[in-house]
């Protein structure tokens, strides 16, 4: 039995002339809005600014997409950064105790069995260099 397969699920349905429902409401809110500042205003001149700027945004709401993401996500998600909790994380390194001359010695000895890679103008070279002999420069098979 063959069933039939919705395509391009994606695609929002064109119902008014070229807009979709969204685009018509985003458009009509604006058109909307707009009329309303200038009614209050009762001057041209002075609503202007205001409207020119209501048109944009709901324009833009409407048809203007930043990486293939709808405008009004990109909104949400700047109000909710900058309205939003912030975690912000540090950790306070303590003083550094003064040490005795025996445990400097110490730690003298233990750099000292440890074998320390030399810096050089090219660590691509060094590294080339410790792959093809097939020993890593950074272990301590060969310190003896």
């Amino acid at each position: 039995m063959r069933f039939q397969v919705p395509q391009f699920i994606e695609v929002e349905d064109k119902i008014f002339g070229p807009l979709t429902l969204k685009q018509f409401i985003y458009l009509a809110g604006g058109g909307g809005l707009s009329f309303v500042v200038y009614v209050f205003l009762n001057s041209l001149l002075l609503s202007a600014l205001p409207i020119i700027a209501i048109m944009a945004l709901s324009a833009a709401l409407a048809f203007y997409k930043i990486n293939n993401k709808p405008f009004i996500g990109v909104m949400e998600s700047a109000f909710k950064y900058w309205f939003g909790n912030k975690l912000y994380i540090w950790k306070k390194e303590g003083k550094p105790q003064k040490q005795t001359v025996d445990a400097d010695l110490d730690e003298a000895k233990n750099y000292a069995s440890i074998m320390v890679p030399k810096i050089s103008d090219s660590k691509l070279k060094d590294l080339t260099w410790s792959l093809d002999i097939k020993e890593s420069m950074y272990s301590n098979k060969n310190q003896k």
